[in-house]
């Protein structure tokens, strides 16, 4: 068989395979367990494979890769349009196959394991923040059954849980409920150590990386935001330019056009949301701050506040810095706040 293309259907324990030859005419179709895999991609030539970048995407496109074939990862999303009729796992493999083969096709970049660690660092830190926040939260509303009012921010609640005694007067809290509170503040403390623990482990890790500590450069790009560009997009040269990645990271207007009418609406904000967000929050600081500053970056951003208001330009700057981001990394620069306005 003359396979030239193969769609693999993945999931946990069964994987469904299609093949085809270089005019899409269907060869094979075939349905093997995790144990078995890789023997079988082993035994077909050299190919294209095509696969949706779902849940071990990346670890199995390293390995086919490593067979010596070309592996494609398409979002499932471009999949879902080439299947066409019941959705099964061989009718997925088939639009798989059909779908990679298309020269118009938006893959997703292939992660190594070291885009995997750093992203795991993230993720894991993002849960404990998410943890910390929810824990507080609920301490707050049963305090406040208590009829105590804690103000917002952590360093409040962090002083009032050290010392309850005195917000206790005037209210209904018990000693019982006391030792409870004192183990809620317990776990809220550990939480907090383990954030600045994973946040550290992050700091430590760019400061280790020469593309990390060039993003770093960039106003509105520090440790977290940095590492996260790194682990999200990988290999940069896989963006034509710097407008192609803001517009993945949904940083760009969404378009509603047709004929001579165009028409502009929000940000489509599809893409990664936390790299986003990220990026958000940095330009935010850095817009804060702009008053008594005079650069071409300060003056562009005073210029778009007058203009377009206060968080339109905040997006504005995540999305002038994605774009400059885009510029240092595959150009081999160090970001000049005297030419900031080239990149």
């Amino acid at each position: 068989m003359n396979i030239t293309i193969l769609g693999i259907d993945i999931a946990k324990n069964v994987f469904q395979l299609h093949g085809a030859n270089s005019h899409g005419k269907k060869l094979f179709s075939k349905r093997v367990g995790r144990a078995t895999l890789l023997r079988t991609v082993q035994q077909i030539q050299p190919c294209l494979i095509g696969m949706e970048a779902c849940g071990s995407s990346h670890y199995w496109a390293r390995k086919f890769t490593e067979l010596g074939h070309t592996v494609k990862l398409i979002g499932p999303q471009f999949v879902k349009p080439y299947v066409k009729t019941n959705k099964n796992d061989a009718n997925d493999a088939e639009a798989i196959c059909e779908a990679v083969s298309r020269a118009s096709m938006r893959f997703v970049p292939i992660k190594n394991v070291q885009q995997q660690e750093i992203q795991l660092v993230h993720k894991v830190r993002g849960k404990l923040i998410k943890d910390k926040i929810a824990l507080g939260n609920q301490i707050r509303g049963l305090l406040l059954e208590y009829g105590v009012a804690i103000p917002q921010g952590d360093a409040h609640l962090r002083k009032a849980l050290a010392s309850l005694s005195p917000l206790s007067e005037g209210s209904d809290l018990t000693n019982y409920a006391k030792i409870i509170f004192d183990d809620l503040y317990i776990e809220f403390i550990r939480l907090i150590d383990r954030v600045k623990e994973y946040t550290k482990r992050l700091t430590l890790i760019a400061k280790e990386n020469d593309q990390c500590r060039r993003l770093m450069s960039i106003p509105g790009i520090k440790e977290i935001t940095a590492t996260a560009l790194i682990s999200a997009v990988g290999n940069f040269n896989s963006f034509r330019n710097g407008r192609d990645l803001s517009a993945w990271l949904g940083l760009v207007p969404k378009q509603s056009s047709s004929g001579q009418k165009k028409l502009l609406l929000g940000i489509s904000k599809r893409g990664d949301a936390y790299l986003r967000k990220l990026l958000v929050h940095g330009a935010r600081a850095v817009v804060s701050q702009v008053k008594d500053k005079f650069d071409s970056t300060s003056i562009w951003i005073k210029k778009c506040l007058e203009r377009i208001g206060f968080n339109k330009t905040v997006v504005a700057l995540a999305n002038k810095n994605a774009r400059t981001a885009w510029a240092i990394i595959t150009k081999g620069l160090t970001y000049d706040i005297k030419h900031a306005n080239s990149y």
